[in-house]
């Protein structure tokens, strides 16, 4: 029976289940009742065409539907339904012992604000895996994490998890499809909640799988990427600056003999082009974390230091100091290509550098503005005749 007060809260979400999403609501009933405290069954009917719900509230489960498709939309839909201080999180389709969901309520009990099963520090039965998502998908994704976003998890998609509801508010979870997973763990580390792990059995489905592998797959390295600027623009950019700067000052006095080799204007074309690709990729970094900071709340210990001292002067002197380097050298070639009675216009690497370097503190000068723009807090309307705030 729903206890009016729960203690514990089992989201289901639930896709065409109506084999198996009975017997997962039994399960979930017995391990609240192994677990000692009141609780709710909530089943998320995410579209269903058979008889999933119907079987569900049979079963004694809250059915909510969400006619919004996807893994994290049916999700957030349970989440916000469910009232027990602790929420225990499972797939509708018997692969996950629900019944065995105390240790994870333990957990959370004990101070941790989210708890994750982990198939591969416990069994994974029969082919209850494909060997590709065993070996290949599944450790590459977890690995990906746990690189990008200092993640410490042996399984970070595994569907069984328990969370504290009032750490919800604190992981605002916004994914509506698989990447939803990866959201919720990367999350928690990030802004350093408790995680911990348990071993849990791993079953055969039953019923058909809806999983994309190929299409999934790419939801959470897209997703991984996008909340990751170190690795998809930072690292790259940095990288493509230094080279072609390096590469172009060493060519500003003309051709240079290296591995053998003569190194002419057509490397100091490639080098700009390192350098103007570099810095443009590097200054989206800039704009994408700024975004994050101020609209999302997603916190990076260098980038705040950074944002708490510098401001839109810095960038425009830098900016500036660039421009003036790049017009001095451009202003010199004219001079001297004047007093030469403006002939054959020679200093050809040295020019190149001088409209890179022209180039770049422009494109800085205007990012510093678009930065400063981005940064900009949104005030709520001064309240009129002392009304509230519009």
């Amino acid at each position: 029976m729903v206890s009016a007060d729960p203690q514990v809260s089992v989201v289901i979400p639930c896709l065409d289940e109506e084999e198996a999403v009975g017997a997962v609501v039994d399960q979930a009933w017995e391990g609240i009742r192994r677990s000692g405290r009141d609780g709710e069954v909530i089943v998320v009917d995410n579209g269903s065409t058979d008889r999933s719900a119907e079987v569900a509230a049979a079963h004694g489960a809250t059915v909510v539907r969400e006619a919004r498709r996807g893994y994290g939309s049916a999700y957030l839909a349970g989440l916000a339904k469910a009232h027990g201080e602790y929420v225990v999180m499972g797939d509708a389709d018997e692969t996950y012992p629900i019944a065995e969901l105390a240790p994870f309520v333990d957990h959370l009990e004990q101070g941790d604000d989210l708890v994750i099963g982990s198939r591969f520090k416990g069994t994974i039965h029969g082919d209850a895996m494909p060997w590709l998502n065993r070996r290949i998908g599944n450790p590459i994704l977890t690995g990906m994490l746990n690189l990008l976003f200092g993640v410490k998890v042996s399984d970070a998609h595994c569907g069984m998890r328990a969370v504290r509801r009032d750490a919800l508010e604190t992981l605002d979870l916004h994914s509506t499809g698989m990447e939803f997973a990866s959201e919720m763990v990367f999350k928690a580390y990030r802004r350093g909640l408790r995680v911990s792990e348990i071993p849990i059995d791993y079953f055969p489905r039953t019923g058909e799988s809806k999983l994309n592998r190929v299409g999934d797959a790419w939801r959470h390295v897209r997703f991984m990427l996008i909340y990751s600027p170190s690795w998809l623009y930072f690292t790259p950019g940095l990288l493509l600056l230094v080279l072609g700067l390096a590469g172009l000052l060493a060519l500003a006095f003309g051709p240079v003999q290296i591995f053998g080799r003569t190194w002419e204007i057509h490397t100091s074309l490639a080098c700009i082009a390192a350098i103007l690709v570099g810095a443009a990729v590097v200054q989206l970094g800039v704009f994408a974390r700024a975004y994050a900071l101020v609209h999302l709340d997603e916190h990076d210990p260098v980038v705040d230091r950074f944002q708490a001292r510098l401001r839109l002067e810095h960038g425009l002197l830098l900016g500036g100091l660039i421009f003036a380097a790049g017009f001095a050298i451009v202003l010199g070639i004219f001079i001297s290509w004047a007093a030469r009675g403006f002939g054959a216009l020679g200093h050809v690497e040295a020019t190149a550098l001088g409209f890179t370097l022209l180039g770049l503190g422009v494109q800085i000068v205007l990012g510093s503005f678009f930065l400063s723009l981005l940064v900009l807090r949104q005030r709520p309307t001064p309240a009129v005749n002392g009304g509230p705030p519009e």
